[in-house]
C-alpha cells in the first residue's frame, strides 16, 4: 500500500462513526481499511450504472438520434442476467476449484465480461447511430454489436456485485454483516456520484472521439478497481477443491426460502417499489435535455444529484434501523417521499423551472435510498442464518429485474406517446405511472407495516 493510499484510508477512518454511518461495520478481523478496499468493486458497479443509464442513454437519444424505445431496450438488456443473481450467489457458495477459492473466480469472470463489454461499446454505438464512415454498415450490425456490448456489461455487473456482496458477508462477523452490506451499497452511490461528476466534466465539449475515450477509460478503471478490491481478500481452503461433497441443491434451498414468513409479499413490494423508482432512470437526463433544454454536462450532473439523495437516504435509514426501527416502515417512508418527488418533476416542465426539477430528482434518490435499505434489511432479518446470501440474491434479483422492466417500459411509453402527446406529454405520462406504482407499493407494504413479522 503506497503512502497516498494510506493517507486516503486514514482520512476516512478518522471521520469516525459519527460522520460515517457504517464505520462501525469494521471489526478486528476486518479492519476499515480492508473493508473500504473491498468496497471498490461497488464503486466500479456504480460507475457502470452511471455510464449505462445516465450518460449513454442521454447521448444515444439526444446526440446520436437513436430512437428512445431502442435505447431503453439496450439499457434494459443487462437486466437479463438479473433473475439469475440468486443462482449465481448460490453457486459461488458451493464452487469447487483447485485453487481453493469459491468467490474470486466468479468476481474475476464478471470483471472481464464487464471490461470486454465496455471495450467494444463505443464503436458499436457509432455504427448503431450511422456516424461517419459507419453509415455504410447495415443497421443490424450496429444493433447486434451494441446489444452484445450492453449484455456483456450487464452479466459482468450482476455477477461481480452478487458474489462481491457474498464475499463481504463471508469476511464480516455475523453481528456486523448487515452494516457491511449497507456500507457496500453506500459505496455504490459514492461511485455513482463521483463518476457522474467526472463524466459530466469530461463530456462538457461532446464529440464522438471524446465519448470513445471516456468509455474506454471506464473499462480500464473497472479492471483496476476490481483487482485492487480482490487482492488477498479470500482465503484458500482445501475443502473447496473438486471432489468434495455437495450439500443442499438450489431448488431445495429456494423452496425453503420461499416458505419463510411474508417472503412473497415482501418480494412483491420490492418489485413494485423498484419499478416506481426506476422507470425514470432511462428518461431523466433526456427529459432535462429535450424539455428543459439542459446540456449533456448539466444532465449528467443530475445523476450525481440522484445519487446524493440516495446516499442521504441510506445514511438516514442506517441510523434509524440501527436503533431498532421497523424496516418495513422505513421502506414505506421511502415510497411516501417518492410521491412529492415525481410530482415536482412533472411540475417542472409547465413551470419551466430547473430548480424544481433538481429538487424532484434529489427527492427521488432520497426516497429510493430509504426504500432500498428498508427492504434489504427486512430481507436479511427474515432469512435463516444459513440463507443470508440467498436472501440477498433474491432481493437483488427482484430489484434488478423490476428495474430493467421499468426502464424498458418507460422508454417504449415515451416513444409511443411522443407522437400524439408531444415530448412533454409523453414524459408526464411515464411519471404519472410511477406515481400509481408508488401507491400500489404502499398498499402491498401496508400489512407488513401493521403486522411486523418476528425476526
Amino acid at each position: 500500500m503506497n503512502s497516498s493510499h494510506r493517507r486516503w484510508v486514514s482520512a476516512w477512518a478518522s471521520l469516525g462513526p459519527r460522520f460515517l454511518p457504517f464505520a462501525d461495520a469494521a471489526s478486528a478481523d476486518l479492519p476499515l481499511s480492508r473493508l473500504l478496499r473491498l468496497s471498490l468493486f461497488q464503486v466500479s458497479f456504480g460507475m457502470a450504472v452511471v455510464m449505462l443509464v445516465g450518460t449513454l442513454n442521454r447521448v444515444m437519444i439526444v446526440e446520436l438520434k437513436v430512437p428512445s424505445a431502442l435505447v431503453a431496450l439496450m439499457v434494459a438488456l443487462p437486466l437479463l442476467a438479473a433473475p439469475f443473481r440468486a443462482l449465481i450467489g448460490f453457486r459461488s457458495d458451493r464452487h469447487r476449484s483447485e485453487l481453493g477459492w469459491r468467490r474470486v473466480p466468479y468476481i474475476w469472470m464478471g470483471t472481464m465480461l464487464q471490461f470486454g463489454g465496455f471495450a467494444i461499446m463505443p464503436f458499436a454505438l457509432l455504427v448503431l447511430a450511422g456516424a461517419g464512415q459507419s453509415a455504410q454498415a447495415p443497421a443490424w450490425v450496429g444493433q447486434l454489436g451494441a446489444a452484445i456490448a450492453f449484455l456483456l456489461v450487464g452479466i459482468g455487473m450482476h455477477t461481480t456485485q452478487t458474489v462481491g456482496l457474498a464475499l463481504a458477508t463471508d469476511l464480516a462477523p455475523p453481528q456486523t454483516q448487515p452494516k457491511v452490506v449497507g456500507l457496500m451499497y453506500v459505496m455504490q452511490l459514492v461511485g455513482m456520484m463521483l463518476s457522474a461528476l467526472l463524466f459530466g466534466d469530461l463530456l462538457t465539449d461532446y464529440s464522438p472521439g471524446r465519448l470513445i475515450r471516456v468509455i474506454q477509460a471506464a473499462a480500464i478503471m473497472t479492471l483496476v478497481l476490481n483487482v485492487i478490491a480482490l487482492w488477498k481478500q479470500e482465503a484458500r481452503s482445501r475443502k473447496r477443491q473438486p471432489g468434495t461433497a455437495e450439500d443442499e441443491s438450489f431448488s431445495a434451498a429456494w423452496q425453503r426460502f420461499c416458505a419463510g414468513p411474508h417472503t412473497l409479499r415482501r418480494l412483491l413490494g420490492v418489485g413494485l417499489g423498484t419499478m416506481a423508482f426506476s422507470m425514470q432512470d432511462v428518461l431523466l437526463e433526456p427529459y432535462g435535455g429535450e424539455v428543459l433544454h439542459l446540456s449533456v454536462s448539466h444532465t449528467t450532473y443530475l445523476t450525481a444529484t440522484l445519487a446524493l439523495g440516495g446516499l442521504i437516504g441510506f445514511g438516514t435509514a442506517s441510523r434509524v434501523l440501527g436503533r431498532g426501527g421497523d424496516p418495513y416502515r422505513m421502506a414505506s417512508w421511502g415510497a411516501w417521499v417518492g410521491l412529492p418527488a415525481f410530482a415536482a418533476v412533472i411540475a417542472s416542465a409547465p413551470l419551466n423551472s430547473v430548480p424544481i426539477f433538481v429538487l424532484g430528482t434529489f427527492l427521488i434518490g432520497l426516497g429510493g435510498g430509504l426504500f432500498a435499505h428498508g427492504t434489504l434489511t427486512a430481507s436479511m432479518q427474515q432469512a435463516p442464518k444459513e440463507q443470508v446470501g440467498l436472501a440477498m440474491g433474491a432481493w437483488g434479483a427482484v430489484q434488478a429485474t423490476a428495474a430493467g422492466l421499468a426502464m424498458a417500459l418507460g422508454g417504449v411509453m415515451r416513444e409511443v406517446l411522443n407522437g400524439p402527446l408531444g415530448a412533454q406529454g409523453a414524459y408526464t405520462s411515464v411519471y404519472g405511472l410511477e406515481l400509481l406504482l408508488l401507491i400500489l407499493t404502499l398498499l402491498a407494504m401496508a400489512p407488513l407495516v401493521r403486522n411486523r413479522a418476528p425476526a
